[in-house]
């Protein structure tokens, strides 16, 4: 019987770590920390590059433009390697989606019970702190590039050219159905695949730190530590892929062959 209640309180912990404070209902409910966070930590992002900015120098610069420098330097290499058209608007693009994502990762480093006390002390039941945990966010991420993956294919092709993109190829008038059907799942494969990457990386590695949060506090920090430091390649990684992969997407749909 204790084991039976240590297992169900086990079960509680987890899905109370794992479920978000949400209002509505259905199709029409609203992860109100998923909300939260991702608009804080977008505020701190516009916050610190504007910061930045207005400190740069040409002369001696301090630390944090030199990081920001490295970063934006960092993000125009990918832009340059991957994308072969002409778009003012894809650096700066990668360079918040990899920085917002970043920071969303970045929360799953946070011990996994601070910020829900801290939220329980102010009558908050449920608290997700990690956006990418939440699948709604992911694919709103994923979706917000989805449509710029067709706006551009749509302007930089014309509607019949990428009309005739989805239909002839890759092979050819004869097998138009079967050329549309392919076309289709491409492109439905490119939002899916991009969410689902970054939800389920983020979600497991959440769930590992939930685990060793159930472990004897003097097992704890044998455990967190080590994962706390391959999680961040993980979350940095993770941020490199998403974006990457959008420059790649974005390259192709400049493509006008």
């Amino acid at each position: 019987m204790a084991t039976e209640a240590h297992a169900e309180g086990a079960t509680g912990y987890i899905i109370h770590h794992l479920t978000s404070l949400t209002v509505g209902e259905g199709f029409w409910a609203l992860n109100l920390d998923t909300l939260f966070f991702s608009a804080v930590l977008g505020g701190l992002f516009v916050w610190f590059f504007k910061m930045a900015a207005e400190k740069a120098t040409a002369g001696v610069p301090g630390l944090i433009q030199n990081f920001v420098e490295m970063l934006i330097e960092f993000v125009d290499t990918q832009v340059k390697d991957s994308f072969h058209g002409k778009n003012k608007l894809i650096a700066p693009l990668a360079l918040t989606i990899f920085c917002w994502v970043f920071l969303w990762n970045f929360m799953d480093l946070f011990p996994v019970d601070i910020l829900p006390l801290i939220g329980s002390m102010m009558g908050i039941e449920y608290l997700r702190v990690v956006p990418s945990t939440d699948l709604n966010a992911t694919f709103a991420m994923s979706i917000s590039v989805f449509c710029l993956i067709i706006f551009y294919s749509i302007k930089v092709k014309g509607p019949w050219g990428f009309a005739k993109e989805l239909m002839f190829q890759p092979f050819g008038p004869w097998l138009l159905p079967f050329n549309l059907l392919l076309k289709l799942v491409e492109e439905i494969a490119k939002p899916i695949s991009l969410a689902l990457r970054l939800f389920g990386n983020l979600y497991a590695g959440e769930l590992i730190f939930i685990l060793i949060a159930l472990l004897p506090w003097y097992i704890q920090p044998v455990l967190s530590f080590p994962w706390a430091v391959f999680h961040i390649l993980i979350i940095t990684l993770q941020a490199f892929i998403f974006m990457v992969l959008t420059i790649v997407y974005l390259s192709m749909a400049h493509e006008d062959h």
